[in-house]
């Protein structure tokens, strides 16, 4: 079935409160969203939030590139190929992931319609012992003055969210002082996983880490302690401290992911389908993790429905995909979409709707690109 037409559109959801981390703050999701149509008259939809200081992609490179590259590249070429597709697109312009991924998602939302099956049965075709239809997911708290992240700590666990992933990285001794308030406040039976944003030196980071453990704050995992582009100082992070640490913006390909387990620059592996460029090489990722016994976490920028929907169907297909940090819905104030997989508090739970399952995207289209016409630059 043949690719008719590409169109893209924006969603502006307002936050819950203030999204704060040590890079940056946001208040509301402004996502591009695409629509991709085959000849037989189906949709598929697939997003991207504009995060130019993880990925370096923004509202306009985001449109810049499926308008100019992506959209003239796979126009008229056959679905059932997926492969030669996402093949094309890759080609198509380097890096720029946030848009592949918006695409990818939309492809594979047809494809798994094509199929005339949810996407993470269709996904789950590669890891054939697995099946999940429940994911449960963390809460994020917000980096602000520490009584707030308490009060915004009990809050979410009172609305049922048993694992909170706290942002920190703006000042060590400070950072363990939040951790210690929030414990504290929480209880032993919350887990908490810590963020630091890439906000810490390797001695910084080591130093406020060993202070969480001798204060014995039970935390699960540290995500990202240093710059992204330091492995040599995530692998020094790994090396001196006993919990685990997790790398987020250190894994954008699967090159990525293959030298992080090879020098045991980290213990664990977040998989966010922007950093990636989409389903295709997460999928890759997952199967080298895999490979090495390397546990996942399928994680989200501030996305809306339609990606994070996209994650939580690669997390319920894959193994090596036990954690989820897939709260986007639950910080947008409302849901303006119909369909998809239904989030309940900490809980995802998948449907058997076909592909991702969004059936309605309250958005304005443009069509950029057509078989029958030409393409808008």
């Amino acid at each position: 079935m043949k690719i008719k037409s590409i169109s893209l559109g924006y969603i502006d959801i307002p936050l819950v409160t203030p999204f704060k981390t040590a890079l940056r703050t946001v208040n509301s999701v402004n996502d591009l969203i695409v629509k991709i149509e085959t000849e037989d008259g189906a949709f598929g939809y697939g997003e991207a939030p504009p995060t130019a200081v993880i990925t370096g992609d923004t509202k306009e490179s985001i449109e810049a590139t499926v308008r100019g590259y992506i959209a003239p590249a796979i126009i008229g070429m056959d679905l059932d190929d997926l492969d030669a597709v996402m093949k094309k697109m890759e080609k198509s312009i380097a890096k720029n992931t946030s848009a592949k991924a918006a695409v990818d998602i939309a492809l594979y939302d047809l494809y798994a319609k094509r199929r005339n099956m949810p996407l993470f049965r269709l996904l789950s075709e590669n890891d054939p012992a697995q099946t999940k239809t429940r994911l449960e997911t963390d809460l994020t708290i917000s980096v602000n003055d520490t009584d707030e992240m308490v009060r915004d700590s009990l809050r979410a666990a009172a609305q049922g969210f048993r694992i909170l992933k706290v942002k920190v990285g703006k000042g060590g001794s400070k950072d363990v002082e939040r951790i210690r308030e929030i414990r504290r406040a929480v209880g032993p039976g919350i887990v908490i996983r810590v963020d630091a944003n890439q906000g810490w030196s390797k001695e910084e980071a080591v130093r406020t880490i060993r202070a969480m453990e001798d204060a014995a704050l039970d935390v699960e995992l540290v995500e990202q302690p240093v710059s992204g582009h330091d492995f040599k100082g995530l692998k020094y992070v790994t090396e001196h401290v006993n919990t685990p640490i997790l790398a987020d913006e250190a894994v954008f390909s699967v090159e990525d992911a293959e030298r992080i387990i090879e020098e045991r620059a980290a213990d664990l592996i977040n998989i966010k389908l922007m950093k990636t460029g989409g389903i295709h090489n997460a999928q890759k990722i997952c199967d080298i993790a895999q490979k090495n016994e390397i546990r996942c976490m399928i994680g989200c920028m501030l996305e809306s429905k339609v990606a994070v929907s996209a994650g939580a169907h690669l997390a319920a297909a894959r193994s090596c995909v036990t954690m989820a940090d897939l709260d986007g819905p639950s910080l947008c104030s409302i849901d303006p979409y119909e369909g998809g997989p239904v989030y309940q508090g900490p809980e995802i739970l998948l449907t058997e709707e076909k592909g991702i399952g969004i059936a309605k995207v309250p958005v304005l289209f443009e069509e950029v690109c057509s078989s029958t016409g030409s393409c808008v630059l």
